[in-house]
C-alpha cells in the first residue's frame, strides 16, 4: 500500500527547525558569515528550504519513485520512442570506476583506455552505417541533425553553392525542419502518398539545384521502409544534393541494411533508442553521426585517431582539422551513454544486432495483427519496428479519441503509446513494442486496448481514473507550467 502521506510535496512536509543531519561542535574558533562574506553577497531572507529528517527524505522520495512509469516497471509502446529494456550489466559497466572517475582535463596519456574504447566505437557505428567517418560529438538526436546539417552547409560553401533549401516529408519529426532553420535553410515539405511513402512526383517537382538535403527517416515514422530509397537518393545526388537519415528508427534495420548502401551521405544515430542509452529526465545523451568520406573534414573537433607507435598504438584527440566546423560541445561526447552504447554493440556483436532488429519487427507485425480488426492501420497489415493505428472510426462512432484511449490505458497499468502524431493520420496511435517484450505481454496489451475501445466514452473522456494527477489542460499546462512551489499566506 503506497504510502501517500509521504507524497505530498517536500514543503508540505517541512517543519521548523527539523533537520535530517546533527554535525559537531566546530573545532576552530566560531565566525559570523558577515565576516567571512562581503554583505553584497549576503541573502536579505534566509531560503526557505524544507526542514525534514532523513527518514522523511528517503520515504518521500522512494514513494515518489512509485507513481513514475518507467521502462523497468511497466510495458511502454512509445512509437517513435523506442522505450525497450536496458541491459542491468550495461549500467553497471558504465559505472566502473576507471570510466565514472574519468574528468574531461585528465592529459590523453592517462586515457588511453577509454580513448580506444571511443576508437572502436567509431569504427562500430562506420560498418553499421554504411559511412566513411563518424563523430561521438553532438549531444543528443537532434543535435546530431543540427551538426550534420552544419557539415553539409561547410560542405557547399567550399564548393561555392548557393544551396538554400532543405526537403523533408511531411511525416518527418518536428526536429528535421527545426535543424534546417537553424541552420539557415529554407525548409520544404515534400508530401506523402496514402499509403505513407514519399510522393515522388512532388518530390521531383521541389528538386532542383537550390536543394541542399533531402532529409528522410527510414523506416519513415509510419514504421514503413521507404521501397524507393535508392531512387529517391539518385535523384537528390543528380541534382547535386545530399541524403540525410533520420536514424531513429535503425532498431528496425540493424544487420540487415545499411544506410550508406541505400544512398545516405549523412545520418545519426540515437544510443537511448538504439544502444542501450538512458532514458528520460531531458538526458544526458548523445547522437553520434556518420557521414560519408567527402564529408569527413568538416566533422566537429576533437576526433578519435589512433596512431601507430613502437609499442603497438596510441590513441589522441585530434583538433588539427583546418576545415571542420569546430566544436559543438563543451567536452568530448557523453561518455557513459557512449560506454552503454559501445557494451551493447561488444555483446551483440553482428548476429546479435540482426536478432535485436527481426525480434523488434517481428513483435511489431505480431501486434499489429492483433489491433487491426478493432483500430485500423490506415497503411497496410505489414510493418517495421512500429505502426501507426487511427481512432478515427472509433471517435465517429463512439466519441472515443485517441487521447481517450492513451489516458485509459493508464488506469490498466500500460504506458500510453504516442497520440496525433505523424500528423498524417488522422488520431493517430503509434504503438512501437521493441524487441525485448514476450509474446504474452503483447497479448495482454493487445486484449487491454480492445476492452478500452469497448468502454464507454463518458469513462474514457475523464481518464485516467487512478493516477494522481487525472487530465490537466494541456494547453495551459504547457503555455503557463507550475514549476514553484508557492507557501500559503498563513505560512
Amino acid at each position: 500500500m503506497r504510502n501517500k502521506h509521504a507524497t505530498q510535496l517536500i514543503f508540505e512536509l517541512s517543519q521548523a527547525g527539523r533537520k535530517a543531519v546533527a554535525l559537531p561542535d566546530a573545532d576552530v574558533p566560531p565566525r559570523s558569515i558577515e565576516e567571512m562574506i562581503p554583505a553584497r553577497f549576503l541573502a536579505k531572507t534566509t531560503p526557505r528550504l524544507p526542514q525534514v529528517s532523513e527518514p522523511e527524505i528517503v520515504r518521500h522520495y522512494a514513494n515518489l519513485s512509485t507513481l513514475n512509469m518507467s521502462v523497468d516497471t511497466h510495458f511502454y509502446p512509445l512509437g517513435s520512442c523506442t522505450m525497450k529494456y536496458n541491459p542491468k550489466r550495461n549500467e553497471r559497466l558504465a559505472s566502473i570506476p576507471g570510466i565514472v572517475d574519468v574528468h574531461p582535463y585528465q592529459s590523453e596519456r592517462s586515457l588511453q583506455g577509454l580513448l580506444r574504447l571511443f576508437f572502436d566505437l567509431q569504427q562500430m557505428l562506420e560498418e553499421i552505417s554504411g559511412l566513411g567517418a563518424v563523430s561521438l560529438q553532438p549531444a543528443a538526436g537532434a543535435h546530431g541533425e543540427l551538426t550534420a546539417l552544419m557539415v553539409a552547409a561547410a560542405h557547399f560553401r567550399e564548393l561555392g553553392e548557393e544551396r538554400t533549401k532543405v526537403l523533408s516529408p511531411d511525416s518527418a519529426h518536428g526536429t528535421n525542419p527545426a535543424s534546417a532553420r537553424m541552420c539557415g535553410f529554407d525548409t520544404v515539405t515534400v508530401k506523402s502518398t496514402p499509403d505513407g511513402f514519399v510522393d515522388r512526383e512532388d518530390l521531383l517537382s521541389k528538386l532542383d539545384e537550390s536543394v541542399a538535403v533531402l532529409m528522410i527517416t527510414n523506416p519513415n515514422t509510419l514504421g514503413l521502409f521507404e521501397r524507393g530509397i535508392a531512387e529517391i537518393a539518385d535523384e537528390v545526388h543528380a541534382h547535386g544534393g545530399l541524403i540525410y537519415l533520420d536514424g531513429a528508427n535503425m532498431n528496425a534495420i540493424l544487420g540487415i541494411t545499411r544506410p550508406g548502401d541505400f544512398g545516405a551521405d549523412m545520418m545519426h544515430f540515437n544510443p537511448h533508442k538504439t544502444f542501450s542509452g538512458p532514458h528520460g529526465g531531458g538526458g544526458p545523451g548523445a547522437g553520434p553521426i556518420a557521414v560519408a568520406e567527402k564529408l569527413a573534414p568538416y566533422l566537429p573537433i576533437p576526433r578519435v585517431r589512433r596512431i601507430e607507435t613502437e609499442d603497438g598504438f596510441d590513441y589522441r584527440l585530434d583538433w588539427d582539422q583546418p576545415r571542420s566546423i569546430g566544436r559543438v560541445r563543451s567536452f568530448f561526447g557523453n561518455c557513459g551513454v557512449l560506454v552503454r552504447a559501445y557494451c551493447y554493440l561488444m555483446t551483440h556483436g553482428p548476429d546479435g544486432l540482426r536478432s535485436v532488429s527481426e525480434n523488434a519487427v517481428l513483435n511489431a507485425n505480431y501486434l499489429l495483427s492483433r489491433v487491426k480488426h478493432f483500430l485500423p492501420v490506415p497503411q497496410g497489415d505489414r510493418c517495421m519496428h512500429e505502426f501507426v493505428a487511427s481512432a478515427a472510426q472509433l471517435k465517429n462512432d463512439s466519441g472515443i479519441s485517441a487521447m481517450d484511449l492513451a489516458k485509459r490505458l493508464l488506469d490498466y497499468g500500460f504506458h500510453a503509446p504516442t497520440v496525433y502524431f505523424p500528423l498524417t493520420v488522422k488520431e493517430a496511435v503509434m504503438v512501437e513494442p521493441t524487441e525485448t517484450e514476450s509474446k504474452e505481454m503483447l497479448d495482454k496489451f493487445a486484449e487491454t486496448l480492445f476492452r478500452v475501445t469497448e468502454e464507454t466514452a463518458d469513462l474514457l473522456h475523464d481518464a485516467p481514473h487512478t493516477t494522481l494527477v487525472s487530465r490537466p489542460d494541456e494547453v495551459t499546462a504547457a503555455r503557463k507550467p507550475q514549476l514553484r512551489w508557492k507557501p500559503s499566506i498563513e505560512d
